[in-house]
């Protein structure tokens, strides 16, 4: 009995010591420090990997990001020279092409006015009454009525009136400056330009030199369509367009001199000039230039009466229609009243009294 009391103390003593030995050939169990030591170390390459990580997403991004900039660099430039060539192709008409009337009328004028009713009426009458279904829109400047002139002229392949087939219309300036003295005439303004004093000429040769080759060059051509396609080149080109006008201006002056030289002895003297050098703006060929015709295609267009003037040096039939005149004598205006009967005629339509179209008559 007392030996197996006392082997029992001696396996209680044993206890204690087979929990802790360590059993040779077993892994040993890391101390605290080396545990935090591969943690640290763990975490500075995990930190190295996702660096590393980081720096490739960048590239990622970047990269593409910078390719798409340059990518849409290069499309910016390549739409902007596309489109610089497509403009220089296609310019824009001063005379558009053909459009409903009833629908331009709708467009332009909306609103229950009573002033805007008035003039719906009127285009739904001269739709109706005059059969004008169509019209083409002439850019609204100071040149609008000139451009719808000349327009028509070409376009329909108008000769050229009686009295330029007599006198060469190339020598006008020359003749003006020199032979008949007025030198005043290098106060000639051409447009918004001012006064070009002793360059005058050779500009106003300029202009009348084209002026002439152009209208010679559409009478001539007999073919409606190809006259039409020459149209769209001349009057989509501003610079050829202006000097068209300035050199119909200058024939309008040169008229106006020669009626005021034979004032005294022209049995024909017409009763529009008589008004023209009634006023106190236009008592002579000067002041007609100076206080009139200077300003036309700048700030002013031409004035009404001076479509006389227009019809004279053109020998033309205009006949106006005035939508705000509806109803009235003044709604259908021919100038110059006394025109001859074998002058061409052209239509001109206006609904506001500074701008005009080119109204087109069904028949």
């Amino acid at each position: 009995m007392a030996l197996s009391g006392q082997g029992d103390n001696n396996h209680k003593e044993e206890m204690p010591y087979r929990r802790h030995h360590v059993v040779p050939g077993s892994p040993a169990q890391p101390s605290a420090a080396e545990t935090h030591d591969e943690r640290s170390r763990l975490h500075d390459v995990m930190k190295k990997v996702w660096n590393q990580v980081h720096q490739c997403l960048v590239l990622a991004v970047a990269v593409p990001f910078a390719m798409w900039k340059h990518f849409k660099a290069l499309i910016s430039v390549w739409c902007s020279i596309s489109c610089q060539g497509q403009s220089r192709n296609k310019r824009n008409l001063s005379v558009n092409a053909e459009v409903s009337v009833l629908s331009y009328c709708s467009t332009k004028w909306k609103g229950e006015a009573l002033c805007v009713m008035e003039i719906r009426k009127a285009y739904e009458d001269i739709f109706w009454k005059h059969h004008i279904k169509t019209l083409q829109h002439v850019k609204e400047d100071n040149y609008c009525v000139l451009r719808a002139v000349l327009f028509q002229v070409f376009s329909q392949g108008i000769p050229f009136p009686g009295w330029m087939k007599e006198k060469d219309i190339l020598k006008l300036p020359e003749m003006l400056l020199y032979a008949q003295g007025c030198n005043w005439i290098q106060q000639f303004s051409f447009g918004p330009e001012k006064y070009s004093g002793p360059k005058v000429y050779a500009k106003l040769r300029s202009c009348v030199e084209l002026f002439k080759k152009q209208w010679a060059a559409f009478y001539s051509c007999k073919d409606r369509g190809e006259r039409n396609r020459m149209c769209k080149l001349v009057f989509s080109d501003d610079a050829k367009e202006n000097k068209l006008y300035e050199a119909l201006k200058f024939i309008m002056l040169y008229l106006v001199i020669e009626a005021y030289e034979n004032r005294n002895t022209d049995q024909h003297f017409t009763r529009f000039f008589h008004f023209l050098f009634s006023r106190d703006t236009s008592a002579d060929p000067l002041s007609y230039m100076m206080n009139h015709l200077n300003s036309v295609g700048d700030t002013v267009g031409v004035e009404q009466v001076e479509m006389c003037l227009v019809g004279y040096a053109l020998e033309l039939r205009i006949k106006v229609f005035q939508l705000s005149k509806m109803n009235t004598e003044d709604f259908e205006r021919i100038y110059p009243e006394d025109y001859k009967r074998d002058w061409h005629e052209i239509i001109l339509m206006t609904d506001d009294n500074r701008h005009y179209n080119i109204p087109i008559i069904s028949k």
